[in-house]
């Protein structure tokens, strides 16, 4: 009598199982994701705040319109970048030490060419927007420094693809049970 591999099975079994769970979880996370994009929706129809001195990871004042004092520009770097016309450019950084020596990311303004501005600080307003986990930039509005504006941060821009990795998550169990299914039964076929 010929049998199925127990060890073997376990395994493709336990990782299956983890690939559904992960499935789940993706799942999950997608509803999660588009209340946080309503969430930001809502937030640039509210009243201007002032430039958050401190952060919450978990409640980052994004979308919201702020200003700041920009005291004195530490350095700058551009980074590509598109125009409230939609103009492939470069999009011109400062770091900014404000007012009460913190300091603060702050996205000035774009053009056709890489260099540095030569803006050299001032009051700016405009939309805060994401810049990594956890940290935050202004994107000036208007712009500073001579150069032109930048397109406007929306919350349409965050992906929301958890869909997508929960459907592979469970397109990976599907094969690997599938594969696990069509060896053993070359197993069992050339031992009858």
């Amino acid at each position: 009598m010929t049998r199925i591999p127990i060890i073997p099975t376990i395994i493709v079994a336990a990782a299956m199982i983890t690939m559904m769970a992960l499935g789940i979880w993706q799942w999950g996370r997608a509803d999660e994701k588009a209340a946080l994009i309503a969430r930001y929706e809502a937030a640039s129809e509210q009243p201007a705040l002032n430039w958050p001195q401190t952060l919450d990871a978990d409640d980052l004042p994004l979308y919201r319109r702020s200003g700041f004092t920009c005291a004195e520009v530490l350095g700058w770097r551009s980074t590509s970048g598109r125009n409230k016309a939609d103009r492939a450019g470069w999009s011109h950084i400062a770091t900014c030490r404000l007012d009460n020596s913190g300091e603060a990311q702050l996205q000035a303004g774009w053009s056709l060419q890489p260099g540095t501005p030569e803006w050299t600080g001032g009051a700016v307003t405009g939309m805060i927007a994401p810049d990594g986990k956890a940290m935050i930039r202004l994107v000036a509005d208007p712009a500073v420094g001579g150069l032109e504006p930048l397109a406007t941060p929306t919350p349409a821009d965050l992906p929301n693809n958890h869909i997508s990795y929960a459907v592979q998550w469970f397109l990976f169990a599907l094969i690997a049970g599938v594969i696990y299914a069509l060896a053993v039964r070359q197993r069992l076929l050339r031992r009858a």
